[in-house]
């Protein structure tokens, strides 16, 4: 643990906030039912978004929901020590996270009916954002410069592991019909659209006015605001103060960070790894 990192088969993880024993009987164990709804990403791919989007669409646009009850709480992550404890302690049809690579995800999840979202993001935009939410966090070792993190991040070598393998591995399930694929881009430039197929995908029908509610409370500025969304709340055990989920919230930001070499290499290792993809799938392409 040299790196700063808590090693589960081959995968790195933050060592606050996880543990062995529980990463292991996950995966192994935990049952995910045909009326769970499961949101999975890499981090930093707009995991927090969507679950404000998710519990909103849930409560007709109600805010009461997302004003009263942290966001972790609401949705818990499936591969944390306390999200792990809070889903297996919750009865009824169930909101639940997970940055979990394909090969490690719970075997139960693919026997199940159970609807699985699935959002995917520019990964130079990931790894601009995933460098500065970890130099603000104190989860795992903070890199010392962009460019170290780039490398880190080229290599696999940071949380939840490598991008690309993150992404091959699930979108071999974009075509179940229990599967719904969503890209950060999309849902940037068209919200309500992206949300009515949400909507559509998870059976939940709402008025013009509710779809209203939605779209402005789950959107980037309402956010920011909402102390129970923001992990305004979070203790300073895992943070650096001030922190909010949402840095920026736009797309290619990447352009202002990242040197033109750094660019190329980039796309030199992402022609590599992403080969075989038909086109048109990616909308950052």
């Amino acid at each position: 643990m040299t790196d700063g990192y808590l090693w589960f088969e081959g995968i790195p993880f933050s060592v606050l906030g996880f543990s062995s024993e529980v990463l292991k009987e996950a995966c192994a164990q935990f049952v995910i039912k045909d009326e769970d709804t499961v949101l999975v990403t890499y981090p930093k791919s707009g995991t927090n978004w969507m679950i404000e989007i998710l519990c909103l669409i849930h409560s007709h646009g109600d805010t009461k929901w997302i004003r009263s009850v942290p966001i972790w709480e609401r949705s818990p992550w499936i591969e944390t020590d306390v999200g792990y404890k809070r889903l297996n302690e919750r009865e009824g049809p169930r909101l639940m996270s997970s940055h979990l690579p394909f090969h490690l995800f719970p075997k139960s999840l693919f026997t199940s009916k159970a609807k699985v979202i699935y959002i995917m993001r520019n990964p130079k935009d990931v790894l601009v954002s995933g460098y500065y939410h970890q130099t603000m966090t104190k989860l795992c070792k903070q890199p010392e410069s962009l460019e170290q993190y780039f490398q880190w991040f080229m290599q696999g070598n940071v949380s939840y592991g490598s991008w690309f393998e993150h992404i091959r591995g699930w979108l071999s399930m974009r075509d179940r019909e229990n599967v719904l694929l969503l890209s950060y881009e999309e849902l940037q430039k068209d919200p309500r659209s992206t949300i009515e197929r949400i909507c559509q995908f998870l059976g939940k029908k709402l008025s013009p006015e509710e779809l209203d509610s939605v779209l402005k409370n789950s959107s980037f500025q309402v956010m920011k605001l909402n102390k129970m969304s923001n992990y305004e709340m979070v203790p300073e055990t895992f943070i650096t103060k001030p922190f909010l989920i949402t840095r920026k919230g736009i797309c290619g930001d990447w352009k202002n960070h990242l040197t033109v070499a750094q660019a190329e290499a980039f796309d030199k290792v992402y022609q590599e790894k992403m080969l075989g993809f038909p086109k048109g799938l990616f909308p950052w392409e």
